[in-house]
């Protein structure tokens, strides 16, 4: 399809959101697992860093966020680090219980590289101890009915690879990256069968070396003094190409091992999981749509034409020019089809506004899509808010976006890997008024509502993973906001007690 039919497609569905960007239900009829399609899987999300703690045990090396929280702890709201988190390394055959007590259907978690490889390598040898964990973690939740949907990099890149080559910055780690996904596609391939390669590639590359807020932590001087080095006008784009790289490597050593002599004990499939927000434009003129439309290109089709169509957007392509990685014929080709189906998480949207272009010298992602993006318009805001100032109730956008994808895209197999929202680690509520969290309650009950309408709608969706199961390490945030579903007491050896919100999923579960 041309890029004109494409822009097309895009302004329908822009200006369907824009008309309706004030109405954020269809009705509160009654809402349950029968609801969704025979089948439908329904589970809860995590991550390695903001879960497990255990950072020095059971022969883990450190990994990039280790360095950073405890390099920077001036960088982290509560100066805090992942180092003890939500202690699932301790505590994993509870959470499973929990989990099979509420009637969920799967658990996504992602393995700390670091864990398995210490060193980053094959060569710097494999942490028996790290294995262990993690088979003991998938036979436990196979055992309590369970599926297991496992991430292999969110984010914590081992630090050894780091130092040595400054990690997706070089070519040298696309080879690294295979060698670890294929150790843990045969130290776990047997009773894992949805496999996840990167969690969300644009939040790596773009909070990791444009805003300088995430490990590595690097951006351009101009930006902010306190950066530890960087080029936000090339260091992006140079790292999601790599991450590109690195997951197609992945997947092409996946194909191999089950269309071989494993082909009786693998039987996966795998993909990877991105991030976008829906960006409704800040008014119906053209250049604010076509606005909308870049900002989409600039956060999820860099990632998904590439995956799709073999290229990088045309929005892209014009804009960002030279400084954009160009792949051989053969790299793209390896990219382009490189997935069984696709991880969405959404939490929220943005307005977008153009931005007429000023050639300051300063080459930058921040503004090389010349979208202004924006959480109110007029005053007011787009959506209620939550405690974390980026995320705003906005559940019709999940829809669109969704629309989006199954239109431009050749409708793809979804599965919403995260979805959730969190509020204010006030420590001078009670417990029982920590557990109330009803805001929750109402944000899963909307989404839940559009996401069923986008299945009516064709859109091809098999699974929903709330973001998340325990309160837990909120990156650049620390423990200063709870996302989970149950309530983790941080000053009581990291006990669980469920929210309101636990209950509601519970009954919403029940078959």
């Amino acid at each position: 399809m041309a890029f004109e039919s494409y822009l097309l497609l895009g302004l329908l569905v822009l200006l369907g959101s824009l008309s309706s960007s004030t109405s954020t239900h269809y009705s509160t009829a009654s809402l349950n697992r029968s609801s969704f399609p025979a089948g439908f899987i329904f589970g809860m999300a995590s991550s390695s860093y903001q879960y497990e703690g255990a950072a020095k045990e059971g022969g883990r090396g450190p990994s990039i966020w280790d360095t950073y929280t405890h390099k920077y702890p001036g960088r982290i709201k509560d100066g805090s680090n992942g180092d003890v988190a939500a202690d699932q390394y301790h505590h994993y055959k509870e959470d499973v219980g929990i989990m099979q007590k509420m009637g969920l259907d799967a658990y996504r978690f992602s393995i700390s590289w670091s864990r398995v490889l210490p060193k980053g390598k094959l060569s710097g040898g494999v942490n028996s101890e790290g294995i262990k964990y993690y088979n003991n973690l998938i036979n436990e939740l196979l055992n309590k009915g369970l599926q297991p949907f496992v991430t292999l990099f969110h984010w914590d890149l081992p630090q050894a690879v780091e130092d040595e080559y400054r990690g997706f910055l070089s070519p040298h780690i696309v080879d690294d990256f295979r060698n670890y996904a294929d150790l843990c596609f045969k130290e776990f391939g047997d009773r894992v069968k949805h496999w996840i390669t990167l969690n969300e590639p644009w939040s790596y590359s773009v909070n990791g070396y444009v805003k300088g807020r995430f490990a590595p932590g690097r951006c351009s001087s101009w930006q902010n003094l306190n950066c530890t080095g960087g080029d936000s006008g090339t260091e992006p784009y140079l790292t999601t190409h790599y991450q590109l790289l690195a997951h197609a490597a992945a997947v092409q050593v996946y194909k191999k091992k089950i269309s071989g002599s494993m082909l009786n004990a693998q039987k996966g499939i795998i993909g990877i999981t991105l991030v976008s927000r829906w960006m409704v434009p800040f008014s119906n003129a053209k250049h604010n749509r076509n606005a909308a439309l870049r900002a989409l290109d600039f956060m999820f089709g860099w990632f998904m034409d590439h995956l799709t169509h073999g290229d990088y957007p045309h929005s892209m392509r014009s804009l960002v020019g030279n400084r954009l990685p160009k792949f051989s014929q053969k790299q793209s080709k390896l990219v382009k089809g490189s997935f069984d189906f696709i991880g969405i998480n959404y939490y929220t949207t943005n307005y977008a506004a153009n931005v007429p272009h000023h050639n300051s010298g300063n080459a930058s992602w921040l503004t090389d899509s010349w979208a202004n993006l924006s959480t109110q318009r007029n005053g007011i805001l787009i959506g209620a808010p939550a405690a974390s100032g980026w995320l705003h109730v906005y559940p019709r956008g999940l829809l669109d976006l969704l629309l989006y994808t199954k239109k431009k895209y050749h409708n793809p197999l979804i599965y919403i890997t995260e979805n959730g929202i969190d509020e204010v680690n006030n420590a001078s509520l009670s417990l029982k008024e920590a557990l109330v969290d009803n805001q929750r309650i109402e944000y899963y009950h909307s989404h839940l509502l559009y996401l069923r309408k986008a299945i009516e709608k064709g859109v091809n969706i098999k699974g929903y993973f709330a973001w998340s199961l325990l309160d837990n390490f909120e990156w650049g945030s620390g423990y200063t906001v709870r996302f989970g579903i149950n309530y983790v007491d941080y000053k009581d050896g990291q006990k669980r007690y469920p929210k309101l919100s636990a209950h509601w999923f519970k009954k919403f579960l029940k078959k």
